[in-house]
This record gives structure tokens, sequence and C-alpha cells, in this order.
């Protein structure tokens, strides 16, 4: 697909179904405004509001592994919330800059200006405070990010779009990771955080004309229709709804098997010791940092891979079937082989069937939207099932682990809920 210069846009439908391949230009663009929005939620998660929990803990009455909790649990439930609500306002923008661009644009710069605001915090309240609107406002722009696939690329090349914005997305966690280490102090990582957000949209932006929403398509406003929109039931969109629930079983499962990743690894391989299967690293940090380069570097290596051989046979279900079944291969190998050796195993045949998982699950996810005029607000609520889970993932494993048989139980109905997602993936009648 052509591009265009700001500021005309192109006279196409918004809500015409995409037949034109989009050009490299413009995935990459796209990809690195994902990756840009990336940066900015991974460099506080990972790094900086740690180091705030830890400064701010002593005199409130919390500690600080309760104050991080507290924090990133309010700014999870904002960020629930607002992904499909922006989404839904994407869906009804109309003007000479289109539909996502206004919102990519918004979210990015209110991204920025909240992370420098949580910066200046001089206590939890504004800590929490300044999180929430982080999370409020990069959602509304990760929210256009992605209605922007459906907008513009045709069917069979979601999956490899979908395998760069995933690719992006590690890389974001990354670098965010990596700037707000490499910036030398609070204050100077949220800076580094805020401006590597900004820079990254401005390519898409400033380079790629949106698509523009007539006035006449745009429905009439009623608080009750725009509220009563975000229920999709499954019984009228039932492809949807299985969907939902694959995308939900699965990183659920994936979100159990990293909570404890540290503790598994203090308490029962770390004890083993470093003879044969032992872990031979100096402490439990130092190993969850080994198991995380290895799942990335095998997630990286098989998310573009699966996007793109799943366009070129022209197929989906396939793909986030057998991804699914690997996962939870992997992840009853965890309860059943419990050495370093097998963990290393297990968390390298997790990234390549994460990998998979990733971009041709996005690619079905799209194939799956009932109407092309609430594109943003159909992914906004499928994105609950990105983020729910690292919600209920502690609800579920803190009475398996303490009082119903520990960790093995615990990788056990892991892997069983990966597998549930796995089989209901055949439930899905519209996707071949």
């Amino acid at each position: 697909m052509t591009t265009a210069k700001r500021p005309a846009g192109r006279p196409v439908d918004a809500l015409a179904e995409p037949v034109e391949r989009v050009g490299r230009g413009w995935v990459s663009a796209l990809s690195l405004a994902n990756g840009a929005i990336w940066v900015g939620w991974y460099g506080p998660l990972q790094i900086l509001l740690a180091w705030q929990a830890k400064d701010f803990a002593p005199g409130s009455g919390m500690s600080k592994e309760a104050m991080l909790a507290w924090v990133t649990g309010a700014g999870a439930v904002v960020s629930l919330v607002a992904n499909p609500f922006f989404g839904a306002l994407s869906d009804r923008t109309s003007g000479r800059w289109g539909r996502r661009t206004p919102w990519i644009v918004a979210g990015a710069v209110g991204g920025a200006l909240s992370l420098l605001l949580l910066a200046g915090a001089d206590g939890p309240w504004t800590m929490a405070l300044g999180w929430c609107l982080v999370q409020l406002t990069l959602n509304a722009a990760f929210a256009a990010v992605t209605a922007a696939v459906p907008d513009r690329v045709p069917r069979l090349q979601r999956g490899s779009v979908g395998g760069w914005l995933g690719a992006a997305q590690i890389l974001g966690v990354v670098g965010g990771t990596g700037l707000a280490t490499a910036a030398g102090g609070i204050g100077a990582g949220y800076a580094a955080c805020a401006v590597f957000t900004v820079v990254g949209v401005a390519p898409y932006v400033l380079w790629h004309a949106d698509l523009r929403l007539s006035a006449a398509d745009r429905p009439p406003w009623s608080w009750r229709g725009f509220l009563a929109g975000f229920w999709l039931g499954p019984r009228r969109h039932p492809d949807l709804g299985w969907a939902w629930l694959t995308r939900f079983l699965i990183n659920l499962s994936n979100a159990l098997v990293l909570l404890y990743l540290l503790y598994y690894l203090r308490d029962r391989i770390l004890p083993r010791g470093s003879g044969a299967g032992g872990i031979p690293v100096h402490d439990p940090e130092q190993g969850v940092l080994v198991l995380t380069a290895v799942n990335g570097v095998t997630l990286l290596a098989t998310v573009v891979v699966g996007g793109l051989w799943s366009d070129r046979v022209g197929r989906r279900k396939p793909f986030v079937v057998w991804s699914g079944v690997l996962m939870a291969v992997a992840t009853a190998a965890l309860a059943g082989w419990q050495t370093w050796t097998g963990t290393v195993v297990a968390a390298a045949v997790l990234g390549v069937g994460f990998g998979v998982f990733t971009s041709v699950d996005f690619a079905l996810m799209t194939d799956v939207l009932p109407k092309a005029l609430d594109r943003g607000k159909d992914l906004g609520v499928i994105n609950i099932a990105n983020a729910l889970p690292q919600v209920a993932a502690p609800v579920l494993a803190a009475p398996i682990v303490t009082h119903l048989g520990g960790y093995r139980v615990l990788y056990l109905v892991a892997a069983a809920i990966g597998l549930a997602g796995a089989v209901l993936v055949g439930r899905i009648r519209g996707v071949r």
C-alpha cells in the first residue's frame, strides 16, 4: 500500500476491508511506535517503580513488595478499562487527521508527560497517581496502534505484521529495561523512557497518512449505546467469544509459569546443588535472568517466522493449536523435570511456542472482528484477555503453592489450562 505525507488524508473508505498489501516502511513505522509504547511501560515496571517503592516504603507501614504490588495493581485496573474505552473513541473519530493518529499522538505525548510527573513523585500516593496516568495515556496510544492493523492490512498479511509487532514488543520490554538502568537514576530513567516514547511514534505519525472516517459513517452519539457496545455477547459473536477465551487461557497459563519463577528456582532447583542437573549460577535472581534471555531469544526467533508461515499457507488455527500444545508440554516439564537443565529446556520451548502464538493469534483475532466500525473497541475488549491473567494468576497460584501441592501441582494446573485453550481454538468456525 502506498503512503502519503502529512497532512493530506487518503480518500479511502475507512470501513472497507483492506485488500492492498502494506509496505515495509509502514510496517516498520508502526512496529517502532508499538515498541516505543512498551518502552514507556516496561522501564517503570521492570526497574523504576521498584526503586521508588524501596525509597517510599520506610515509614509508610508497607513493605516495598506490598507497595509495588499495590501501585502496579491500581495501574492494571486502569489498563483494563482504558484500552477498550479509547479504542471505542478512536472508532468514532472523524477529522482531517484520521481515526487513529490523533489518539496515538495524544497517548504518546500524554504518556511522556505522565512519566515525567511520575519521576517527581514524593510518596506512594503520587507514585500511584502517576503510574495510573501512564497506564491511561499509553493505553490510548496502544489501542489506536493495534486497531491500525485491521484498518490497513489485508487478512493474508496480518500474520507477518503481527509477528513484527510482537518482535517490537519484546524489544520494547528489553529496551525500556535497558534505558531505565543505563540512565543512572530515577529521574533520568523516566526522562529517557519519555523521550523514546515520543520519538518512537513520530515516524508513523509524520510519514503515514491515516484513513479518515466520514461524518456520515459515524453513528449518532448516546451514552447508553456507547456503553452497551462493550458487551460482545458470545451467543451473538461466538467466534469472537471462543477466540477471547482461548487467548485468556493460554495467557493465564503463561502468567502462572512466570509468577513464582524466582521462588521455584530458590526453593526447588537451587537446593539440589550444582552437580548434575544443578543450577550453574550464583543465585536465583541470576537464574531468572538467564531463563529470561533464553526465552526471549527463542521467542524472537519464531514470532515473525510463525506469522509469515501462517500467511503463506493461509491458515491460523493449526498454528495457535500446536503452539498452545507445545507450551503446555513445556509447562508440564517444569513439574516433572525439576533440574536446571530441565528448566532451561522448558524456557526455550515456551519461547518457541509463545512466539508463534503471539503473531498468529493476533492475526486470528483481527479475522474474527464483527464490524469494521468497532475495530478499535473490539480489539480493546480482546486485549483484556492479555491483562486479566496478570490479576487472576496470583489469586489462583497462591493457594495451590501453599496448600494444594506446591510447584509441581501449580505447573500441572498451568499446563492443563494452556492445553484447554489450545483445544478450544477448534470451536472457532469462521477462520481456517
